[in-house]
């Protein structure tokens, strides 16, 4: 599977190109300005990437109206094919969002509803009681995803909801070209669809990638053999930041040896989750964090650790956004790309992995670790590679077992020799390539 071996690159379209936050019902081509970005994502060393909701909607992307048509906001569906069509010829692959548990109120089915209740023909596509009464008195109640009524759950049960699903995924394909969905909210989705979608996306096209955001319990319930290649990896996410502010690298250490490390009872050894350290849902690295120095170890240890790793756009020069300022905080308009030492640093991380065999489908093994330090060996086909991270103020010198002379850090090309210890410099990370 080609996303096992890539770099993503997530863009939140109505954010960046700086749509209204409502759909004010004005067509204008705002995805073009995703044109003068496609260089910067090239440059990056990203080769996938992944569009948060483009299809018309009411108001956040989430809240769908139509999934046959480009927001307007955004553009035209032949706006959306140009931008698809530049990113392919860059060797772009693109995967779009697919939000298959809800729609908006305002999606044309729904709404033919609200209009005819029991003499709607797609009465059945939702969960609806007209016994009830809904908050917006309708007339009749219905399942909102998780309580919020303004996102209407589909009822997936359904044949006729699930053809119309694929006759649309099918029209992506033709006129996109896509290469992969990630399904919203994949861990409110009936496995039973995910099968479904699994066998019609293998027959649509070969390593159409399957993506699922799956905020907690056990991934294998949904990533597999003939349901989804890959999902988000929020457990160590959370490590991930959290480690750092607490100068404790043995919460991220210990779950990823939980997740992928050499012992039979590893929960995910083999397969290959997004990992992120941030995206439209969540505050950002660079104000989540409560040490600057750390931004470059955080990107370190995400490229360095088993999975897809994902750049969320901006912060790969370090966009700040807390989360309880709102989504718009999270997902703002940005007129150019921008680079500065933090993008460079990124772009050598992004290049080192996509190049090694190793850190895209290594083993995971613990060699040292501290508090604030910590070595990670990731092995596979014959290289190795050591994963070595200094947190602290003060340097560092690691003494293990090297099993060699010398290594290539992957990083920036520099020979390294083991000889009387590893010397870590404060805040630092080195990729050591050595033979196994």
């Amino acid at each position: 599977m080609w996303a096992y071996e890539s770099v993503f690159y997530q863009i939140y379209p109505l954010g960046l190109c700086g749509a209204p936050r409502v759909n004010d019902g004005v067509l204008a081509g705002r995805i073009r300005r995703i044109d003068e970005w496609i260089p910067h994502i090239k440059k990056l060393g990203a080769d996938a990437v992944y569009f948060s909701p483009v299809f018309e909607s009411d108001s956040h992307g989430y809240d769908t109206r139509d999934y046959r048509l480009i927001d307007r906001r955004l553009g035209s569906n032949d706006d959306f094919a140009s931008i698809c069509s530049h990113l392919h010829k860059s060797g772009i692959r693109v995967v779009l969002d697919g939000v298959f548990n809800h729609v908006g109120r305002g999606f044309w089915a729904f709404e033919d509803v609200r209009r005819n209740k029991w003499d709607s023909p797609y009465k059945d596509w939702f969960h609806i009681n007209f016994d009830g009464n809904s908050n917006y008195n309708d007339g009749f109640w219905y399942e909102g995803w998780e309580g919020h009524f303004e996102l209407v759950k589909l009822n997936l049960q359904n044949p006729a909801v699930v053809q119309h699903l694929f006759d649309c995924i099918r029209s992506w394909v033709d006129a996109f070209e896509i290469d992969g969905l990630r399904l919203d909210v994949a861990y409110c989705l009936p496995p039973e669809f995910l099968h479904q979608l699994r066998t019609f996306c293998d027959s649509l096209k070969p390593d159409f990638l399957l993506l699922g955001e799956m905020l907690h319990g056990d991934y294998n319930q949904r990533v597999g053999e003939g349901m989804l290649h890959s999902c988000t990896n929020y457990e160590c996410y959370k490590g991930l930041y959290s480690s750092l502010n607490s100068m404790n690298l043995f919460e991220i250490t210990h779950s990823l040896l939980r997740q992928f490390g050499p012992e039979n009872w590893t929960l995910y050894k083999g397969k290959h989750l997004l990992s992120f350290v941030d995206n439209h849902d969540v505050t950002r690295a660079a104000s989540i964090l409560t040490n600057p120095n750390h931004l470059p170890i955080l990107y370190g240890m995400l490229f360095g650790m088993p999975g897809i790793p994902c750049v969320y756009y901006g912060s790969e020069w370090g966009v700040t956004g807390k989360k309880e300022d709102g989504d718009d905080a999270l997902r703002p308009a940005i007129e150019h790309p921008f680079e500065n030492e933090l993008t460079q640093w990124i772009t050598r991380l992004a290049h080192a992995h996509k190049n090694s065999r190793a850190l895209c489908y290594g083993d995971f093994k613990q060699l040292v670790l501290t508090n604030r330090q910590c070595i990670w060996e990731r092995t596979t086909d014959g290289e190795r590679v050591l994963v070595a991270i200094n947190a602290d103020d003060q340097p560092y010198t690691a003494h293990f077992d090297a099993r060699a002379g010398r290594a290539v850090d992957l990083i920036t090309g520099q020979m390294h020799d083991f000889g009387g210890g590893s010397e870590l410099p404060p805040y630092s990370v080195f990729f050591w390539k050595t033979e196994c």
